[in-house]
Order: C-alpha cells, then structure tokens, then sequence
C-alpha cells in the first residue's frame, strides 16, 4: 500500500502501451484486406526471385551443349522425334497417299488414340493434384488460423490481467 506514485503512474502508462500495442495487433489480425495484400506482396516477391536470371539461362544453354556433346546418340534420337513429328504436320502429296495412304492413315489415327489417353491421363493426374494441393492447404490454413486464435486468446488474456493488476495497484 505503500508505493510510490511515480511508480504507479509509470505501470499504468506501461499497461496502456501495452494495450495499445495488443489493440493495433487486434486491428491489423481483423483487417482481411491489408493482410491479404501483405500475403500478395510476399507472394510476388517469391514470384519474382524464383524467375531465373540471364546468366542462369546462359548456364542453362551452355550445360545442354556440353550433354549434347557428350550424348550425341540422345542428340539424334531427339532429331528424329522432331523430324517425324515435322513430317506429321506437313501435308502429303499425291504419290504418299497412294503408296503410304491406307497405311499413313492408320498410324495417324493410332497417334491420335494415344495422344487422346495421354491427355485424358494428364488432366485426371492434374485434377487429382489439384485436389491434394487444396486439401493440403485448407489443413495448414486451419491449422494457421488456430494457432493464431490461441495466441491473440493468451494476448488478450494476458493484457486484461495486466490491466487488472494495474488497476488495482492504482487504488
């Protein structure tokens, strides 16, 4: 009972500090949209830095001479597979269909066929994906927003005892 005013004075206004603080915590926690931005703008940055630079790039052509250089064998079945697949989407002439015809057809429409699987096969990989990705991130977002919610809880709980002490202590 004893204390000092200046004392007291000074608990109470390092209580208001303190509350202010948790206040302007509880404004920023509540504001979606300034917190959404932040989130974009940490997003863009990530975005940005992940782009790869000149020199990177450089590296890049430089590394595929050397493998080519190495691998002549994978260099030339790569040029085969261009070169058919250049072949493919010229169109043929008279002397083809009637010599390659029957057959030319038949190796288009397997093409096609396998072509159609893959990209049937692709799109149901993706989705599948695209559904683990979302539930992964609904968990860690649930996750987030807990942790966030027990810590403003111990904040708050904290700070109304503080304010309560310090209230006490004044009279």
């Amino acid at each position: 009972m004893g204390e000092d005013p200046d004392m007291i004075r000074k608990d109470i206004e390092d209580t208001r500090d303190r509350m202010g603080e948790t206040v302007d915590a509880l404004g920023y926690k509540t504001d979606v949209k300034a917190r959404a931005g932040d989130k974009v703008g940490a997003l863009k940055e990530k975005v940005t830095g992940a782009a790869p630079s000149t020199e990177d790039v450089k590296g890049g052509a430089k590394q595929a001479v050397g493998i080519a250089q190495e691998n002549p064998l994978g260099l030339a079945v790569g040029a085969v597979a261009v070169g058919f697949l250049a072949g493919m989407l010229i169109p043929s002439t008279k002397v083809e269909d009637e010599k390659l015809g029957p057959m030319a057809d038949q190796v288009k429409d397997q093409i096609k066929d396998t072509g159609a699987e893959a990209l049937e096969h692709g799109k149901a990989v993706a989705s599948e994906t695209a559904s683990v990705a979302a539930d992964a991130a609904k968990s860690t977002a649930q996750e987030q927003g807990q942790a966030h919610a027990d810590e403003l809880k111990d904040t708050a709980a904290g700070n109304a005892q503080s304010a309560r002490e310090g209230a006490t202590q004044a009279y």
